[in-house]
């Protein structure tokens, strides 16, 4: 049994979609397949006595169909800030083995690529946001303007990172990945961010 959780900030996901991503309306991804970087920042966490705040996540995901109704591929980035006890918690949780919502997005995962700890920064400033992994990955996103410059978002859809909040839909100003045999170089596609709160 997983000790107790909570983690809770921000997080941000770039794919290959046309925006908005019809992935999340359990429809069929504009390319057929989708391929997707997704960042958390934990501004508060503790799992057990572990504080987890201001570490980072990312996943990258390949889904070779509608993603509700194939098996992902899929490595996990840990935060090669995190000490030992620490990246025992992130792994726990953001692989789903700690419950909570985490599990219900890795119920989707097929095959798990490798799990890595590396550097990884998570920038947040108005709407614009930044996820940078080490080498492999660089995602940069900027808000959509709505009906006289409002944001435009998407809430209650059934494919969500983070329920409870309405994602702000967004466009990549960049989406980088390189590493396990895949290589995704794009611009002009799917974002999404929100604030996040999970917890088993």
């Amino acid at each position: 049994m997983p000790d107790s959780w909570q983690v809770s900030g921000q997080y941000l996901e770039s794919c290959n979609c046309k925006p908005a991503c019809p992935c999340v309306f359990l429809s069929t991804p504009t390319e057929g397949d989708c391929t997707v970087v997704v960042g958390w920042h934990i501004d508060t966490g503790k799992y057990g006595d572990v504080d987890l705040g201001g570490l980072n996540v990312a996943l990258a995901v390949y889904s070779p169909g509608t993603m509700h109704e194939v098996p992902w591929k899929a490595a996990l980035y840990i935060d090669a800030r995190a000490t030992e006890a620490q990246k025992n918690g992130l792994l726990t949780i953001f692989s789903g083995q700690g419950g909570g919502h985490p599990a219900r997005l890795a119920g989707h995962i097929g095959e798990v690529l490798g799990v890595a700890s590396v550097p990884i920064e998570f920038e947040k400033n108005g709407k614009h946001r930044r996820l940078k992994v080490g080498e492999v990955a660089d995602v940069e996103i900027e808000a959509l303007a709505g009906a006289g410059g409002a944001e435009v978002t998407i809430a209650g859809h059934p494919l969500c990172i983070a329920p409870g909040y309405p994602a702000v839909v967004a466009k990549s100003k960049g989406l980088r990945y390189e590493h396990h045999g895949y290589k995704w170089i794009l611009s002009d596609r799917n974002g999404l961010y929100s604030p996040f709160s999970y917890q088993n």
